[in-house]
């Protein structure tokens, strides 16, 4: 699993939300944004942005390339 996965499922379980409630946000269904925690499909670029902005944190972050959360 790469540090992408990681964190997303690191961000969502620390807001104590369900995996079905994301995949409401991202409008997919609950199995597809499994998929994306589990590393057997990457999100595209739209659903990646999305994702951070819902988290408040860098897109860097979220993919693993820094380790600050900030968004600048």
């Amino acid at each position: 699993m790469s540090e992408y996965h990681k964190r997303l499922r690191t961000l969502r379980l620390s807001k104590n939300i369900m995996s079905k409630q994301m995949a409401e946000f991202l409008n997919i269904v609950p199995r597809n944004y499994q998929r994306y925690e589990t590393g057997d499909v990457d999100p595209p670029t739209s659903k990646t942005i999305a994702l951070a902005d819902y988290f408040n944190v860098s897109l860097d972050y979220l993919v693993g390339r820094s380790d600050d959360p900030a968004r600048y």
